[in-house]
């Protein structure tokens, strides 16, 4: 019998179950990646739509002269400062305004998405929202082509847009949540979180290529992409292991014991003291144990997916972290959307490179912000301590950030540097919390395996960040005419206090470690 191929050895190795968990692995990654690849290039686009030019004395001037010598018919826009209405000398505060129409939409959004994202197929309901993200993207490049010059139409894109994007996150969470259990869940959800950066990088790279020459296709091609990938999400998704008779978990009960037994560790005295006849303190549980599999966020009999009634608003809210994380959220996300929206324009101001170089060149805050949200899950699984790791990394992001501002100024290479480790710093506990421990929140003890309060977690903890994500944008838009160092200033303190929300936690982290190590010396 002759031996089989290496290409087919290496398939058959792996289970039915292995290559589905793969396959859905992959697929919402893509998903979620083209809806960061379509908020990119309003960023990038930025640079076009005000350019600096002489002052407006010169520049009137110059037209006077201009229509003495030959009037000249402009095919779209006739000011040299830019598109028309971002041409004027307040054009950082319209600007603003685009970003925080469209972030405040999603805040809101957010918290109605994931209630609404329960009672609803997520194959549907994804799909339906990507369709619609992909209309509203090619809709502001549309304004380029139809030689659009009205403020409201580019603001009421933007509020379409981040109202239907709000169907995309609580959707791929609570899948990818079904299908992987808490097993190296900090270091999966790391991993596969870089979707966001590689929707940046991707966003980007499109954007810059056609920003200087037509910036309508910098958008009307992103949503063009959304909107096919929101197809394939029709045709492929699966949202269920149960839906093609995959087991719950990735390996059996026993061995996901035995792999997740570190991770188990700083519950031993807790249930210890279970078994005691003590009570057990419920904030210790929600420091993210893997007492529990699978079987505890999915059913085994199903009942979990459609025999539970969907957990209430306030009923997240009493789950043991979310607040805290919640809130969190709200300062990490203020940083990373300031930078994710002013990036560019920032490095343009500085470096006085043109839109396209400072768009390419922004991509490196990405770079670094996929090797953060890796490292944090990393360190996460292995020190078992969510909260400790966020706050680690906040407190080396808000120096980074000082180093950043100064360094910046004094050449391309330094600016290179500080990109990659600054995007770690920044991206990294907003990556751990708006993944990992949103699921583990999702799949908490208490939910007594109510699987579907996962969707409504998850949306309670990114929409409160959301709201920090429009906040931080607009902040800069008003700050960064007294200049950009004030803006640094403003994300070193929000770095601060997201910090400060976490220590409660990580003080009770911390305890449950020193309970622990105190058990095992008796």
């Amino acid at each position: 019998m002759a031996q089989l191929p290496p290409g087919i050895r290496f398939i058959t190795s792996f289970s039915r179950d292995q290559w589905y968990r793969a396959f859905i692995f992959s697929l919402t990654f893509l998903l979620y990646a083209s809806f960061h690849l379509s908020r990119k290039p309003i960023s990038i686009v930025k640079g076009e739509l005000h350019k600096h030019c002489a002052s407006q004395v010169e520049l009137d001037s110059y037209k006077e002269y201009a229509a003495q010598i030959q009037p000249v018919k402009k095919p779209f826009n006739a000011s040299q400062c830019g598109w028309e209405p971002f041409d004027k000398s307040n054009y950082k505060q319209l600007l603003g305004a685009l970003d925080y129409s469209f972030l405040c939409a999603y805040a809101v959004g957010m918290y109605l998405s994931g209630l609404i994202g329960e009672r609803l197929p997520i194959r549907y309901y994804l799909t339906g929202g990507m369709l619609a993200s992909g209309l509203f993207t090619a809709m502001f490049g549309l304004g380029y082509f139809y030689n659009v010059h009205n403020l409201w139409f580019y603001i009421m894109a933007q509020i379409a847009n981040g109202l239907v994007q709000t169907t995309g996150w609580p959707s791929v969470v609570t899948c990818i949540g079904n299908w992987f259990g808490k097993g190296r869940r900090g270091l999966i959800m790391g991993v596969w979180n870089s979707h966001t950066s590689v929707g940046n990088i991707l966003g980007s790279l499109i954007a810059a290529y056609w920003v200087s020459t037509c910036w309508g296709l910098s958008f009307v091609v992103p949503g063009v992409v959304v909107a096919v990938m929101g197809v394939v999400c029709f045709l492929f998704l699966i949202e269920h292991p149960k839906d093609v008779s995959c087991s719950c978990t990735p390996s059996s009960s026993s061995k996901t014991f035995l792999n997740g037994a570190s991770r188990c560790r700083i519950q031993m005295p807790t249930l210890n003291a279970k078994e005691n006849g003590k009570p057990q303190d419920p904030e210790l549980q929600h420091l993210l144990t893997d007492s529990e599999n699978c079987s505890v966020s999915l059913s085994s009999t199903g009942e979990g997916r459609h025999g539970t009634s969907a957990i209430s608003f306030l009923g997240a809210l009493k789950i043991p972290g979310v607040v805290e994380f919640s809130l969190c959220l709200l300062f990490a996300k203020l940083v990373s959307y300031t930078f994710l929206f002013w990036l560019p324009l920032y490095i343009t101001n500085v470096e006085h490179l043109d839109a396209k170089r400072a768009g390419d060149l922004s991509t490196l805050f990405d770079v670094g912000g996929i090797f953060g949200g890796i490292l944090a899950g990393l360190i996460s699984d292995r020190l078992e301590k969510r909260a400790s790791t966020c706050g680690m990394m906040l407190l080396l992001a808000a120096p980074t950030l000082y180093m950043f501002s100064a360094v910046s100024k004094m050449g391309l290479e330094a600016t290179v540097v500080m990109l990659l480790i600054s995007g770690a710093l920044v991206n990294g506990p907003y990556a751990l919390i708006t993944t990992a421990v949103s699921a583990d929140l999702g799949t908490h003890k208490s939910l007594k395996g109510n699987a579907r309060a996962l969707s409504t977690v998850t949306a309670i903890i990114d929409g409160t960040g959301s709201v920090g994500a429009a906040l931080g944008p607009l902040l800069a838009g008003l700050i960064s005419p007294s200049g950009w160092n004030n803006v640094f200033y403003m994300l070193m303190v929000a770095d601060a206090c997201a910090l400060l929300l976490l220590l409660r936690l990580i003080q009770k982290e911390l305890q449950c470690h020193a309970d622990h190590t105190l058990f095992k010396e008796h």
